[in-house]
Formats: C-alpha cells, sequence, structure tokens
C-alpha cells in the first residue's frame, strides 16, 4: 500500500547527545574530516547507508545506540570537543577579521545554484560547485557573507541509462525536513515569508530556508507554501526547468525576494546590514531593481538610487558565449512590472531600458540579464585572466567608442575549496609533513606562494599515496558500474566482467563536467582504432574514467552521452574505459584524487575557467588540456601538458575537432603514457613525481578559494564598499545630474586640431614632443572632462596596442570660438612603430572608470596634422 501522506520524524536526542544535532546541522562537517568521523562513529554502516550525510544518518540511528553513546565518556569526550572546535570556528577572529581598514560590514553573495554538500542538491555542475566553495572560503576566512539562492524541490535530476545508453532524467522529490536545512521564523514562530506581486492581483509569496555554512548563513527561497495558487507553487520546482515566463518568475524570486529575505534575517537575527551585493552570474540581476524601489520608497529619485545602487554592487559573468546568458521577451518583462504588477512605483520604461540590447549587434526586443547586471554593477569580472578579455570583447556594445581593453570589466581567476575536495590520504600527508594546524592554514589559502614543504615528502610517499588514491577509484568505478548496468537491465550473470574493470597500476584519465558541444565529450572518439590501441597497449596501456550529464532540454548532448557510452560497453575496451552515470560531487570528491591525468579540450575560449581540473591537480594529478580558462593563465610544463589548438577562422569545426583530436592522441601516445611509465633508477617514476611535486608546491597555492576570495575582498569588495559610503549625503544625486547634464552636452565635445612640436618622420628613443589639442567642450567644462593623450605600438592598421594614456592640462579658453587649450608632455618610450592620438572623457571623482559612461570624443578625419602622429 502507498502512503497517503508523509511525515519526517526527527530523532529525540539524550541531552549529553545534543551537540550532535548543532554539528549536523552546520554545514561545516562536510569539510571538516573530525566531525565526519564523529558521525561515522555513531554507527558506521548507517553512515554509509545515508551516503555521509549526518541528518539523515541521526534520523536512522536505534534509540538504543543513542542511550548506549550517551553513556560512552569516551564519544562524549569526542562530542564536547568537536562542538567547542566549532563554536570557536564561528565566534574566533580570522583572516578578515585581522585586516586593517574598512572593510564591508557584510556582503550579499546572490546564486541560482549552490554546491556546497552532496546532502543538499541544489547545484547542476560548475557554476553552482564555484558558488558553494565560495561560501565555504568565505567562511574560511571570516568573510562575513550572507549567501542568498532558490531551494528547489527537485534539486537538477538523477541521471542514469537506458539499454542503450540513452540519457534518462528523474527528478526525486526533496522535502526540506530531510535536508541540512531550517526554517526562518518570525519572533512568534510562525515562518518568515517574503511575498511578490504578479499580473492580474495574484501573489507569489516564498519560505525561507536557512543552511548554515560555517560562519555563513546560506538563505534559500521556496514557493511551495499552501498560500500559493499550484502554479505559483511550482516556481522553484526544478533547477533551469519550465519555459521562460517560469524562468523569469524564478528569477524575479531570486532577486526581488532574495533582498527581501536578506532584510528580513537581518531583521530577525541582528546581522549587519550588507554593504555590498555581489551577483553571482545574471539570474540575479534584479536585485538591483529592488535596492533601487527600497531608495524610491524612502523618496530618491530613480537616477540618485541608481547610482547608489551601482556603487556597491558587483557582478560576476561566468559565460563566454552570448547564447548562454538568460534572455526574455521585453513584452514579458513589461508585464511583469510597472503599476499591475511588481515595483509599481518605478517606470516600466526605466527597467527595460537597463537589460534592452540597445547597441550595435543586439536584438532590441529582448532583454538580456547580463547586460542589465552590467548596468547596475559598478564592478564587473569575469573568471579567469582569458575569460575577462572575451567578455570585454563581447559586451564592447555597451562601451561604444573604446578599445575592448579598456571595457571596465577585470577579472578573478575562480578558484577551488581544498578542504572539500582533496582526499583525506592527500590530507594526513600533508599534516605528517607540516602539522595539522599548518596544513589546515595552507588549504584555506593563507597567501602562500608556494607549498615548499612538499618538498621534503619522499618520492615512494608521493608514488605510493598516488597508487592508494587509484586504488580506491577502481573499487569505486566497479561498484557504480555495476549498480548502473543493474539499472539498465542486466541481471547479476551478465556482470562478471565488472571484476576486472580498470587496474590500479594503469595510467588512469578522468574526464567530467557537463555535456554541452563545445566542452566536446566525444573528441577522444574520433579515431576509435587509435584510442583503441591506447587504451590496449602492450606496454603502456592507459583507462579513462568518464562522467557527465546533458541538460534535459539538450538532445544533442543526450546523443554525445549515448554515443561514448556505446563505444564504452564494446567488450574489447569495457575494461579500459567507463562511463558513469549521475555525475555529482559525491562521485567527483572519489574521481578527482584517483586519476593521474584530467583531461580538457573545449573549444578555445569557451571554458570560462573550468575549475575541474584544478581540484584534480590539488590531489597530485596532472593536467593534460586545452590552452583555456585557468590552463591558459598557469600552466607550465611542470604541471602537465597543453593541447595545442587550430582554432584559425579559416578552419572549419570538423577539420578543427581532427586536428586537435590529433594531437591529443599524439600527446598520450609519444609523452604522457612514456612518462608515466618510465622507471628511473630507484625503480620510480621519478619524473612524474617531479611534476607531481611541482604542481602541488607551485600550482596549489594559486587554485585555491581562500586566494579567489581574497582578491575578491581585497580588489572588488573593499572599493565596492567605499563607493557604497561614499554615495551618503547627496553624493549619488550630485553624481546622477551630473551624468544627466554631461550626456546632454556630449554631442558639442569635440576634438578639432592636435598639434605637436618637434615631431619628426623618425623620432628617436627619449625623445620627448609637446602636444597640444584644440576641443570644444560644448555646455561642459574643464572639471567635467579629461583630455588624455594616448600612445603605444602600432599594428600595420595604425591601431594602437598596449596603449599608454597621459592626461593633458588646459592651458588656455575658451576662446571666441569655444575653444579650450591643452598641452602636454608626450615621451617616445619605446622603439618601432609608434603612434599617438588624443581624446576626450568624462571625469568625476565619483566614476569608478573613465569608460563607465561609454561616452569618448575622438579627432575627426585629418583635423589640423592629422588624427595621430605615426612615427616608424
Amino acid at each position: 500500500m502507498k502512503a497517503i501522506r508523509r511525515f519526517t520524524v526527527r530523532p529525540v536526542l539524550p541531552e549529553p547527545l545534543r551537540p550532535l544535532s548543532d554539528l549536523a546541522r552546520n554545514l561545516r562537517w562536510s569539510w571538516h574530516a573530525e566531525t565526519r568521523d564523529l558521525f561515522r562513529s555513531v554507527d558506521p554502516a548507517l553512515w554509509a547507508a545515508s551516503d555521509g550525510d549526518p541528518v539523515r544518518l541521526l534520523g536512522d540511528v536505534p534509540s538504543a545506540r543513542l542511550n548506549e553513546l550517551a553513556g560512552d565518556p569516551a564519544f562524549l569526550r569526542r562530542l564536547d570537543a568537536a562542538a567547542e572546535d566549532l563554536r570557536e570556528y564561528v565566534a574566533g577572529d580570522r583572516w578578515y577579521q585581522q585586516q586593517p581598514g574598512e572593510l564591508p560590514a557584510a556582503v550579499a553573495y546572490f546564486s541560482p545554484e549552490f554546491g556546497v554538500t552532496a546532502a543538499l542538491p541544489q547545484y547542476s555542475g560548475g557554476l553552482g560547485i564555484l558558488a558553494g566553495d565560495h561560501l565555504k572560503a568565505a567562511s574560511d576566512l571570516g568573510v562575513p557573507l550572507i549567501g542568498v539562492g532558490l531551494l528547489y524541490r527537485h534539486g537538477y535530476f538523477r541521471q542514469s541509462l537506458s539499454r542503450d545508453g540513452w540519457q534518462q532524467e528523474h527528478y526525486p522529490v526533496l522535502d526540506p525536513n530531510e535536508l541540512p536545512v531550517a526554517l526562518l521564523k518570525e519572533a512568534d514562530g510562525t515562518p518568515a515569508q517574503v511575498s511578490l506581486a504578479l499580473p492580474g492581483g495574484a501573489s507569489l509569496r516564498a519560505h525561507i530556508w536557512l543552511a548554515q555554512v560555517g560562519r555563513v548563513p546560506l538563505l534559500m527561497l521556496d514557493s511551495d507554501v499552501e498560500e500559493n495558487d499550484l502554479g505559483e507553487r511550482g516556481v522553484t520546482d526544478r533547477l533551469y526547468g519550465g519555459g521562460s515566463e517560469h524562468r523569469l518568475l524564478q528569477e524575479m524570486l531570486l532577486g526581488i525576494g532574495g533582498v527581501r529575505a536578506v532584510r528580513t534575517y537581518c531583521r530577525l537575527t541582528g546581522h549587519p546590514a550588507p554593504e555590498v551585493f555581489h551577483t553571482n552570474e545574471g539570474h540575479a540581476g534584479f536585485l538591483g531593481l529592488e535596492r533601487i524601489a527600497e531608495l524610491c520608497d524612502a523618496g530618491t529619485d530613480f537616477d540618485t538610487g541608481l547610482e547608489a545602487v551601482r556603487a556597491g554592487t558587483v557582478f560576476t559573468t561566468h559565460t563566454p558565449v552570448p547564447a548562454g546568458i538568460d534572455r526574455f521577451d521585453r513584452e514579458l518583462v513589461a508585464r511583469h512590472f510597472g503599476p499591475n504588477a511588481e515595483l509599481p512605483r518605478i517606470d516600466v520604461e526605466r527597467i527595460l531600458h537597463l537589460g534592452m540590447e540597445t547597441y550595435p549587434g543586439g536584438e532590441p526586443n529582448l532583454f538580456n540579464m547580463a547586460v542589465m547586471g552590467l548596468r547596475l554593477g559598478q564592478r564587473a569580472n569575469g573568471v579567469s585572466l582569458l575569460h575577462g578579455k572575451v567578455s570585454r570583447e563581447m559586451f564592447s556594445g555597451l562601451w561604444p567608442g573604446f578599445d575592448a581593453e579598456e571595457v571596465p570589466i577585470t577579472s578573478v581567476t575562480n578558484g577551488v575549496h581544498a578542504p572539500t575536495w582533496v582526499a583525506p590520504e592527500v590530507l594526513r600527508l600533508g599534516a605528517e609533513q607540516l602539522g595539522a594546524q599548518r596544513t589546515e592554514e595552507a588549504l584555506t589559502g593563507d597567501g602562500s606562494d608556494r607549498w615548499d614543504a612538499v618538498a621534503g615528502i619522499p618520492d615512494q610517499d608521493i608514488w605510493q599515496l598516488r597508487r592508494v588514491l587509484r586504488e580506491q577509484l577502481v573499487e569505486e568505478v566497479r561498484e557504480r558500474l555495476r549498480a548502473s548496468w543493474r539499472q539498465r537491465g542486466a541481471g547479476s550473470a551478465e556482470l562478471g566482467w565488472i571484476d576486472g574493470v580498470l587496474d590500479p597500476d594503469v595510467l588512469t584519465i578522468g574526464f567530467a563536467r557537463r555535456v554541452p558541444s563545445y566542452k566536446r565529450l566525444t573528441l577522444m572518439l574520433r579515431d576509435r582504432d587509435r584510442l583503441m590501441e591506447l587504451l590496449l597497449h602492450s606496454e603502456r596501456p592507459v583507462q579513462i574514467v568518464v562522467a557527465g550529464k546533458a541538460h534535459p532540454a539538450d538532445d544533442g548532448g543526450k546523443r554525445l552521452v549515448q554515443e561514448l557510452v556505446r563505444f564504452s560497453d564494446d567488450p574489447r575496451v569495457r575494461h579500459r574505459v567507463v562511463f558513469l552515470p549521475d555525475y555529482g560531487m559525491a562521485m567527483a570528491q572519489k574521481l578527482y584524487p584517483g586519476c593521474d591525468i584530467w583531461l580538457n579540450n573545449p573549444l578555445r575560449p569557451l571554458e570560462a575557467c573550468g575549475t575541474s581540473g584544478m581540484k584534480a591537480a590539488l590531489n597530485g594529478c596532472l593536467n593534460l588540456s586545452v590552452m583555456d580558462g585557468w590552463w591558459d593563465e598557469w600552466f607550465q610544463p611542470d604541471f602537465g601538458w597543453a593541447i595545442p589548438t587550430a582554432d584559425g577562422t579559416g578552419t572549419d569545426p570538423d577539420r578543427r575537432d581532427d586536428l586537435e583530436a590529433v594531437a591529443l592522441y599524439e600527446l598520450l601516445e609519444q609523452r604522457v603514457a612514456p612518462r608515466f611509465y618510465e622507471r628511473g633508477t630507484s625503480g620510480l617514476p621519478d619524473r612524474w613525481i617531479e611534476m607531481v611535486r611541482q604542481t602541488l608546491t607551485l600550482l596549489g597555492p594559486k587554485v585555491l578559494a581562500g586566494r579567489m576570495v581574497r582578491e575578491y575582498v581585497e580588489r572588488l569588495y573593499a572599493p565596492a564598499a567605499l563607493a557604497h559610503r561614499t554615495m551618503t549625503g547627496g553624493a549619488a544625486g550630485e553624481l546622477a545630474g551630473w551624468k544627466a547634464r554631461v550626456r546632454g552636452a556630449w554631442p558639442g565635445v569635440s576634438v578639432d586640431h592636435v598639434e605637436a612640436s618637434g615631431a619628426p618622420a623618425t623620432g628617436e628613443l627619449g625623445t620627448t614632443l609637446n602636444v597640444r589639442v584644440l576641443v570644444r567642450l560644448g555646455g561642459l567644462g574643464p572639471d567635467d572632462v579629461e583630455v588624455q593623450a594616448v600612445s603605444g605600438r602600432v599594428d600595420p592598421e595604425d591601431r594602437i596596442a598596449d596603449a599608454v594614456t597621459v592626461p593633458l592640462k588646459p592651458t588656455g579658453g575658451p576662446d571666441l570660438d569655444g575653444h579650450w587649450v591643452y598641452e602636454g608632455p608626450l615621451s617616445l618610450d619605446r622603439t618601432g612603430p609608434f603612434g599617438y592620438t588624443v581624446r576626450v572623457l568624462p571625469a568625476h571623482r565619483l566614476l569608478a572608470s573613465g569608460a563607465e559612461l561609454g561616452l569618448v570624443a575622438v579627432p575627426t578625419a585629418e583635423p589640423g596634422e592629422a588624427a595621430g602622429v605615426l612615427l616608424r
């Protein structure tokens, strides 16, 4: 019989065991080995059956066992120590509290998904894992972050395979009462709620669930509440599910409802109000509108509110392709805002203008969430150096007249949370070498540039560690593969061959990620005969473990999965190549440490960062990757191998895949496999071990989420908080009024004449020219602008590269014709083709960048001597 109603029955812990509940409800256990060991000792079998989830474990432990533990002095001593350690961790000073200067009192961090632990499955891939690592690293460093997301009742999806290898999706229902979250409640005990107005007088209400991530609260909004109609209850049903309106409502709830949830949380707990709001990708961009509306309700006009909000907003873009950005039909957005819907006091046209693609090449009827994020954030960044460059080019239309390199989008390269992703065996080896406390500090991100202590670990210990991790992966793969084949309909009698799958002494390659086409899951299959030769080589075989999910609506991605699965089903190679379904955090934590090589072969430059290779590197795994994302930035031959790319504009996609697949095969055949199997005089692969050592010593400190979060604090959060504080007492209104005046007057600004004294056809290095410029400022004055000389090397089309700007000073004017005279020195400080030009930019003390307004005046064709003087 089937139950007609379901309850969650919580255990009643004996009084001495009450601290177990606090330890289970704080997700620090997910990266704190001692706490996990404590829970494992409660009941090892139930711990394994619960997939390492303390909440599930405590719900299943028999009362007799709990009573036994309540009388066990040794267990109670361990429990008290763990509880005291958590109290000190949460309340004690950490890196952030020791920094000089006025850092933000709090930062609100918004993301559509958070991958904190497999026990809270609210993530689909890299964006969510990055967001979870960001929270955990912020907690370790003491950064006063508040995370904001949605609670999806079905999460993303669970993946299995049909008999013929086709991906199948399953959506298990998640009961929040069975998750490590608690309902945020008002003082009277009723659930705290936020509400959004919908067209036609309806409302979208949501409860707020709280997950405690170490020191960091994570607020998760859930629309499955009784007061909502059926349609509204389903808004937070699935991550990245539904049609356009469904997604729009999710993003309105995340952004607008998320700000309201933060205000509610701060009111109920006394947590400091955030001074900085960080939008992790464009999905939460509406948060800026809600904050403007708050100011408008207090009597501020829209333009002033916009400047105040922009000052304290940070926007991070994660996609290098326009197709990866959420875009909505203009009319759909318009229907959900205005007098009969949400934010009724704000003119709908002002809202629409923030997201419309009103630039060359844009689609004027589409509302672009990333464009809104950039217009609402004074500070923006990509997630690797290369991705920052790609982003500046992709969004350059928002700053017309500026070269892409001057677009105000910087980069903070992603990092990964080492305590989450480093295998316990690696941690133990580090603790033996450094001590437990020093190892923890290093992995948290203490600012070290090198981990020199790795040099003291004997080669034998490193190689034995790698063998142990590989062996554990082999056991994990066999167990998961057997479960997968049973799901596909195979009987136990058919599966004896699985006992021989993989070999703990064979070079092991890992490839696991989402499966969009640009990540090229099946590049390794371009020449199947050659791949088979690699897999079955008599002296230097390789074995490959593959995992990944295609989006439920992406049949092309599903076909790639099926193609790989069918190859791995071939009896000739199925002991050497496996596909594991249902890739997630729990699998990843076994997969990264057990691989010798982490393979990444996207189409360059479409991988924004690619943090999976970072997680592998922290476990002594070497990278074999296309020069994209973080690998383009930090690759050295000591850390692995770079796959050559054929990304010239004249290469068609099929030929490019062929060329890059050949390059991959050649690297494996000629360099990677020989290095792994080569033995030195000690009988060990000395050169391979040295590469592992160098990866840990030099690359390890770079790839930490602690390093990443420190960069966010120092380069983005602290300046944003300062700008936020500056925008009080009329400063925001002053800036808004000045911008309106400058925009109105800018058509009258021009550069009418440029000349340089002593400008020969060929200049000598070290020569200084005097540049003199006549400009019209229209209705503006010298205090409103900066006139600059821009110089540098020039290419054959006379475009200036590596430009250096020098401000020129006003020396007279205006004359009868309205000209102002600006002069200044220009140094010929480099040899070769050299050129200069001049330009006029808006200038104000409250601007974060001269390009902020997207306004620039440059010489027209041939004014005076020339638009710029070219020296060859």
